[in-house]
């Protein structure tokens, strides 16, 4: 599912610089959904591709030309076809959260994976974006022990005030029953082999 690299399977690789260590005590027990769209509003183009890798274009658009100079990044994103594209390896710390914190501990990029939807706060996500999430929140679910279904977060709910993604468009309530019916699905995967076995 990730390999020695901390890179994740079926993840197409854009690496960006913008990343470092996390802290030597940290352990990942954080999940932080955000939207994203470039220019707002839209989607499409690989803008954030190049805004993840600094090479976005200052002239393309006046909104560029505001976040052109930003050195930031998410681990994953997950574009409105449901791909899922990879900046960071897991193991390392993105910048994604900015000014953060989640139950009493700040600083979440030191703890956390980020994973961006291409979208909007009032925009609905797609069919293919949910899948794609569940999929690899059930991937990293299954790896990092600190990392629970209560720890799967917005952006909103480590910045509030601040930050609104991934907004009212996005449905906790289908994300979350997608979830449980993949844990359910799992289980009985299980018990089945079992039997056989």
């Amino acid at each position: 599912m990730i390999n020695k690299h901390d890179w994740l399977a079926g993840a197409r690789l854009c690496p960006s610089p913008n990343c470092g260590e996390r802290p030597a005590d940290s352990e990942i027990s954080l999940l932080v959904i955000h939207g994203i769209s470039l220019p707002p509003g839209q989607f499409g183009g690989g803008y954030i591709e190049q805004f993840f890798t600094n090479q976005l274009n200052a002239d393309e658009h006046r909104y560029f030309a505001e976040i052109a100079a930003l050195q930031v990044s998410s681990h994953l994103l997950i574009d409105r076809e449901g791909e899922v594209v990879q900046f960071v390896p897991l193991s390392r710390r993105a910048w994604h959260a900015g000014v953060s914190s989640f139950a009493g501990c700040a600083n979440c990029n030191d703890y956390s994976i980020g994973i961006e939807l291409e979208g909007t706060d009032t925009t609905p996500y797609s069919a293919k974006q949910y899948q794609s999430l569940v999929q690899v929140c059930r991937q990293l679910l299954a790896i990092y022990p600190a990392l629970t279904t209560e720890r799967v977060v917005g952006h909103s709910d480590i910045s509030p005030g601040r930050k609104t993604d991934p907004g009212p468009a996005f449905d906790w309530a289908r994300f979350f029953s997608m979830l449980a019916d993949t844990d359910r699905l799992t289980d009985s995967s299980t018990k089945e082999r079992r039997n056989d076995g």
